[in-house]
């Protein structure tokens, strides 16, 4: 593929994802809603949908401030550091049969790899703000991120063991037959429950917890520097539900529809499940949220690793 085809599908990545996010925060507001007994939003466009053009507006005309004692170098390169993580994931995601922009053959150690590097973005927004609260918010995060990506990576061994290749659309391919969430079940649970405190989301959000760090790391960001921080979560949210359809739901794969149809499907099947999840449970207590990663998912998806190969081995000699 030539540089200019990469450019333009760059391009398309980058206002799918804008245009992506504005559906995905209507959406969080009407499951909110809905989950809570409330309205959700329901007057700026029928059924509230331009609410979220709404926000963006008031976002554009908001001044954009530095702290007078921030690093200002290391607070400006932060939010733009994060989204450009957030939308350089989307190169492997295959949305389809032949359509990924790039289709190495280690795409999914490319994608988990990459979305490690939101930790450093993370604490380069605590760090330059020199605000304690973001500090902390920050530090905060890369206890969290760090801990909750080894059962993460862990939980994938598994799907990657049956299939013996990190090539994405080989993965797909592989499920054609049944798909490997019937399969590596305990792999999917540990995987959406890392995932969630991979994404700061309740009741994982504990960098962003309001209620003791004001904000978090991105306490002093206002404007369009808030806003990157924000559309990041978005984009990561998507991206990692993708991840998630691909590895255990059969990627594109189904009848009927087109591929991509399907695709589109299981990826908003998987964030209204983030979402049920968000709006369900409480968020946790640190030391908990650390014990149930040390002492609970570690230890079970190693377990799970363990069964796996042995299930592979059995089912090579019965095939002998």
């Amino acid at each position: 593929m030539d540089i200019g085809m990469i450019a333009l599908y760059f391009v398309l990545v980058l206002v799918f994802v804008l245009l992506n996010v504005l559906i995905l925060v209507w959406m969080e507001r009407r499951v909110a809603g809905f989950f809570q007994e409330r309205l959700g939003p329901n007057r700026v466009g029928p059924f509230g949908l331009l609410q979220t053009v709404n926000d963006t507006v008031k976002l554009l005309g908001k001044e954009s401030i530095i702290p007078q004692a921030a690093d200002r170098a290391v607070f400006k390169i932060a939010p733009i550091a994060i989204f450009t993580t957030a939308i350089a994931l989307y190169a492997v995601v295959p949305f389809g049969k032949n359509l990924t922009v790039v289709n190495p053959n280690i795409g999914l150690f490319y994608f988990i790899s990459l979305s490690s590097t939101t930790t450093i973005s993370i604490l380069m927004a605590g760090w330059g703000s020199n605000n304690k609260y973001s500090l902390l918010g920050g530090m905060r995060t890369v206890a969290q991120i760090i801990s909750y990506e080894i059962p993460m990576v862990l939980s994938l061994l598994g799907v990657v063991m049956m299939v013996g290749s990190l090539n994405l659309s080989e993965i797909v391919n592989a499920q054609k037959g049944l798909w490997y969430i019937l399969l590596q079940p305990v792999a999917f649970v540990i995987f959406i429950i890392a995932a969630t405190a991979e994404l700061n989301r309740a009741p994982f959000d504990m960098p962003e917890a309001e209620q003791e760090l004001v904000g978090g790391y991105h306490t002093e960001y206002t404007g369009m520097r808030f806003a990157l921080f924000f559309l990041s979560e978005y984009a990561n949210l998507f991206s990692l539900s993708a991840l998630a359809a691909t590895l255990f739901l059969g990627g594109w794969q189904g009848p009927l529809l087109p591929g991509w149809a399907w695709f589109i499907i299981k990826v908003y099947f998987m964030i209204f499940l983030f979402m049920w999840i968000r709006w369900t449970y409480p968020r946790a207590r640190l030391d908990h949220m650390m014990k149930l990663n040390w002492k609970l998912l570690i230890p079970v998806a190693l377990v799970n690793i363990l069964l796996t190969g042995v299930g592979i081995k059995l089912f090579q000699m019965m095939g002998r």
